[in-house]
This record gives structure tokens, C-alpha cells and sequence, in this order.
């Protein structure tokens, strides 16, 4: 149940504009330093986890693969997402405690 209270805040961090969609916005985020907390469709191709894993690794972005493309899209009102970065740390502390309770999260 703690996947549903994940997408469903996910919603709410849409909704405070507090998320960036789509792959050039995403990228743009880590690079500047906003984006806390990104969240990877498990359904993503393999160039696009490769690209985000790297990304995220080089910038210490914390980057978790849940939900698939269309589960992600739902949560937040939008069409299929594949990558969402949450540029909050309170909603990306709240996402990431209901995503995994064994979740190694640096949000500082």
C-alpha cells in the first residue's frame, strides 16, 4: 500500500509544481542542481536508465525505478512519463519513505 501513498504524493508534489516531466527537462534539473529526488519508470529502455543512472551518479542526485510509464503519467494527471524529478526534499524525503523503507536517500 505504501506504493499508492508514493504515487498519490507524487500527485500532490505535481499539483505544488514541484516536479519536472520529461527527459531534456529532467536533465536540465539534475544539472542545475534542483532536481532531489528522481523517479525512473521500471519500463524505461535501457539507454535511458543508463543515461539517468550516469546522470544522477555524477550530480549525487538519489534516483529510484518505480511504477511503470503509464502508472507514472496517472499519478500526476499527464500522458505516459518515463522520468519525473522532484525538486522539493520534503516531497522527495515523503516519495522516497513511502517508496522504500530500506532506502539509502541522501537528501541534504
Amino acid at each position: 500500500m505504501n506504493n499508492h501513498k508514493a504515487l498519490s504524493a507524487l500527485g500532490m508534489a505535481m499539483r505544488a509544481g514541484k516536479l519536472a516531466t520529461g527527459d531534456e527537462i529532467v536533465l536540465k534539473a539534475i544539472r542545475a542542481g534542483k532536481a532531489k529526488l528522481v523517479v525512473l519508470a521500471g519500463d524505461a529502455s535501457d539507454n535511458t536508465k543508463k543515461k539517468f543512472n550516469d546522470k544522477c551518479s555524477s550530480y549525487q542526485v538519489s534516483l529510484v525505478e518505480a511504477f511503470d510509464r503509464a502508472a507514472l503519467g496517472g499519478a500526476i494527471g499527464k500522458a505516459e512519463r518515463v522520468v519525473i524529478a522532484v525538486t522539493d526534499v520534503q516531497f522527495a524525503r515523503l516519495i522516497a519513505g513511502h517508496l522504500s523503507q530500506n532506502m539509502e536517500v541522501d537528501l541534504t
